[in-house]
């Protein structure tokens, strides 16, 4: 699928809502971290050594061996993107919002499905990933494992044979994998346990992220949980350790949801009732408005009380309500009202169809 493509449509893979416990779990991402042997880290690149980079890793996407191996990805340079294309990417979570600073030596490759994409020159020469719907961690890491096997037998990776693979911060140093995976905790946010579960977390080695991962803001009741260590883990123990405390988390957050139901009904169904009566018909709404009313309605679906609509379409529309993909949109720049009505017109045509 060409890039426009790509950031004219609001849809990837992970929104499908198909996978495991994806009520709870909207999405799970795998990534590990990789430099080339003997270049600079990308930080020290100058512009040539950039460009250097971004045609070695195009020619091991390219290479037929590996592509009959990991499938066909498509590559583009940031610098042919956009402002609002690069921005649209980021909002669907297929490259970071560190991809897009001094962004002129920096690309993309990307799967047709949007499940795989590997940034080329962010914080470490290569950031292969892959993000699914659901609580499917175990299986985001064989795609990018194989991912990773296929694009070596071209890329001669950094590595040591006693830190493991050597990255830009030390931090990712070792297997260079983080995983996380995005949840929708209303259920303890009401009834506020969200911090004694966070407390625990911090304390396995984990840590909680906004929407958008280090240093966003966690809007829509959407956390994202991943590993903080590297070194000293395999990948293994790294996914083995998320996926239980993602469940035990999910159990907690289950819970807290039908006690909520049993205990305070009336006020759960006029909290979600009074959500679903602003998306429908409300005429202007801001972004944050929009976010709590859809985590609200969200719930209601969980609770079988708004039937037939799908968390798929709730997925989308994080995506399609945020400024790139309005003014994308729109065709024109568009002032802070004028996206507020033209967001509030987009959610109320989408629950018409």
């Amino acid at each position: 699928m060409p890039i426009n493509d790509k950031v004219s449509s609001a849809n990837s893979r992970w929104m499908d809502s198909d996978g495991p416990d994806a009520d709870i779990v909207i999405s799970s991402r795998v990534r590990v971290a990789r430099n080339l042997a003997g270049a600079p880290f990308p930080h020290l690149l100058d512009q040539q050594k950039s460009v250097e980079v971004i045609n070695e890793v195009k020619a091991a996407v390219e290479n037929k061996e590996a592509s009959d191996l990991i499938g066909s990805l498509e590559l583009s340079l940031l610098n042919d993107l956009s402002p609002l294309e690069r921005q649209i990417l980021v909002d669907k979570h297929l490259i970071s919002p560190d991809l897009l600073n001094n962004f002129q030596f920096k690309a993309v490759a990307i799967s047709d499905d949007e499940a795989v994409s590997v940034m080329i020159n962010e914080e470490d020469h290569l950031r292969i990933q892959c993000i699914l719907s659901g609580l499917r961690l175990q299986e985001a890491w064989a795609i990018v494992s194989n991912v990773d096997d296929g694009l070596e037998k071209t890329l001669d990776y950094a590595f040591s044979e006693k830190l493991g693979y050597l990255t830009s911060c030390p931090t990712n140093t070792g297997t260079g994998l983080r995983a996380s995976v995005m949840l929708h905790l209303i259920g303890l946010k009401i009834t506020n346990q969200l911090g004694g579960v966070f407390n625990a977390i911090s304390k396995l080695g984990l840590t909680v992220r906004g929407l958008y991962g280090e240093g966003t803001e966690a809007i829509g009741d959407l956390f994202q949980i991943s590993n903080q260590i590297t070194l000293g883990q395999s990948e293994e123990e790294i996914i083995n350790n998320l996926v239980s405390m993602t469940r035990q988390i999910l159990t907690q957050e289950q819970a807290s949801r039908q006690a909520l139901y049993r205990e305070r009904r009336e006020a759960i169904e006029d909290r979600v009732y009074r959500a679903w009566g602003t998306l429908k018909y409300a005429r202007i709404m801001t972004l944050e408005e929009a976010m709590r009313k859809l985590s609200d309605l969200r719930l209601g679906i969980e609770l079988k009380m708004i039937p037939g609509v799908q968390n798929k379409l709730l997925n989308e529309l994080m995506v399609k309500i945020r400024p790139a993909f309005l003014i994308k949109t729109a065709g024109r720049e568009l002032s802070k009202n004028q996206m507020d009505a033209a967001r509030a017109d987009l959610i109320r045509m989408e629950f018409e169809r």
